[in-house]
């Protein structure tokens, strides 16, 4: 995968020069990891690193710094601002124990949002990831999620995240959550940074319950019963298919 560095001065890039290197060091080695486990065969083509600002306002409206476009991954590697980005998802919502993790965030977690991006492109997903998909897309993105942060944190990290992330549900449940997972699409993203959010962390829950708990850490039974859903024509909501609208009642 070859590299681009789009920074608006060489300044920039230096401050981020060892980062990248280290960033892109662990990738390789998830690539292969996913190239051996999870069907990786047409990778993209390449990665552009690049500042959260141009990310978010330039290469894209999304106002998160991590996104695929169709062959190229679009990257921010800045901590400090990764940091600041998951603070402002709480609102003013004051929580010391989520505050102190999001202000301490670790470098893995960080780069496990950049191995999120490459399993997107597994033959696993049924769906071509450039397609404008209007709902249903929960299982590809909380997958993506599971994956990424199950091989590239540790047991603690993961365990933090998960967590993290069951208790913004909570705090945010109210708010946001009125809507069915099955919902969440491309419209999605026209929403503000907490409620796309909110989206993601459902996703991330609903596909841990599955692998962990229906199929007894068994993650290919649960591809396999995704494969199924679409070959049978998708006749009803994932959600439904999975027997799982209960869940975040």
């Amino acid at each position: 995968m070859k590299q681009i560095f789009a920074f608006e001065n060489k300044k920039d890039y230096e401050k981020n020069q060892a980062a990248i290197e280290n960033f892109y060091e662990k990738l390789n080695n998830y690539q292969i990891l996913l190239e051996e486990k999870y069907t990786l065969n047409d990778k993209p083509k390449a990665i552009v690193w690049t500042s959260e600002e141009l990310a978010t306002t330039v290469f894209s409206q999304i106002p998160v710094p991590a996104f695929t476009n169709k062959d190229l991954i679009y990257f921010s590697p800045e901590l400090t601002q990764w940091r600041n980005l998951f603070l402002q998802q709480l609102e003013g919502h004051h929580h010391t124990r989520i505050e102190s993790f999001y202000k301490n965030l670790s470098k893995n977690h960080i780069l496990s949002i950049l191995g999120h991006e490459l399993t997107h492109h597994s033959d696993l997903f049924v769906d071509e990831f450039d397609e404008e998909r209007e709902d249903s897309i929960w299982f590809e993105e909380g997958m993506c999620d599971y994956i990424s942060r199950k091989n590239m944190l540790d047991e603690k990290e993961f365990s933090e995240i998960t967590n993290v992330e069951t208790e913004l549900i909570e705090i945010f449940k109210h708010k946001y959550g009125a809507h069915s997972l099955d919902e969440f699409g491309q419209e999605s993203y026209q929403g503000n940074l907490t409620s796309i959010m909110f989206d993601y962390w459902r996703s991330f829950l609903a596909v841990k319950h599955l692998v962990e708990v229906r199929a007894n850490d068994e993650i290919m039974e649960i591809f396999n019963q995704y494969h199924q859903w679409h070959r049978e024509g998708r006749k009803v909501p994932l959600m439904d298919y999975f027997k799982m609208t209960y869940f975040f009642t």
